[in-house]
């Protein structure tokens, strides 16, 4: 399986830590979040991974490079600016990750999730957390056969699936956002639910940057 790390994000909460740096390449315990995912997902099996870039991509790409040092291949797709949003950054790299499901991992969350339990099957899925304080609504719930829902009680969408490149069958390049094919996929009874517990914090202001540091030193 193919994975794609979205990492053409702005980030402009996070205020004057990425005025001259993507957020990606923040720093916990001395790695960027984008490397702690290339490493991870490697370490797990993947061997190809596909990185959008947008604001500051240069920047990324010169930091992961092609992947040779670590034996796999790295691939982008550049979306110039601005972003295309997440579904229009998936259509754009679809001719890079192929006709298989692939895993899909924001750059921007800190987490020991293991991605190796996505890869053992290649249905797709949405990995949902408990609701943190700045999400408390939720996003999507599940049912008693292991799918995805709209209904409550909702959990917090984690920024990490495993998605089949049909859910964008038809979709025409261009900024889209990733909730409407989400939600067409739930009605139609597509995607089934991963829950998770463990460590996972959403790394969109400099507060929970600070929070993800103190996790990660205090599991040093």
């Amino acid at each position: 399986m193919k994975a794609m790390i979205l990492a053409a994000g702005r980030g402009e909460r996070m205020g004057a830590l990425t005025a001259n740096r993507p957020k990606p390449l923040l720093e916990i315990d001395g790695v960027s979040l984008v490397e702690r995912h290339v490493q991870r997902l490697a370490a797990c099996g993947v061997d190809e991974i596909v990185v959008n870039l947008s604001y500051l991509g240069a920047q990324i790409r010169n930091r992961l490079g092609d992947g040779t040092r670590l034996r796999f291949t790295i691939r982008y797709s550049d979306e110039g600016e601005p972003p295309l949003e997440t579904a229009g950054g998936i259509v754009r790299a679809l001719p890079l990750l192929g006709a298989s499901p692939f895993l899909l991992v924001n750059a921007d969350v800190f987490t020991d999730f293991d991605f190796g339990t996505l890869l053992a099957d290649p249905r797709s899925a949405l990995v949902l957390v408990p609701n943190p304080a700045h999400n408390a609504r939720g996003d999507f719930g599940s049912d008693e056969s292991g799918l995805v829902r709209a209904a409550p009680p909702l959990s917090t969408y984690g920024g990490i699936a495993v998605l089949e490149p049909k859910l964008f069958a038809g979709l025409p390049d261009g900024r889209r956002p990733l909730k409407p094919v989400l939600d067409a996929a739930i009605a139609r009874r597509e995607l089934r639910a991963v829950h998770y517990t463990g460590l996972w914090v959403d790394v969109g202001t400099p507060e929970r940057l600070d929070d993800a540091r103190r996790l990660a030193a205090a599991r040093s």
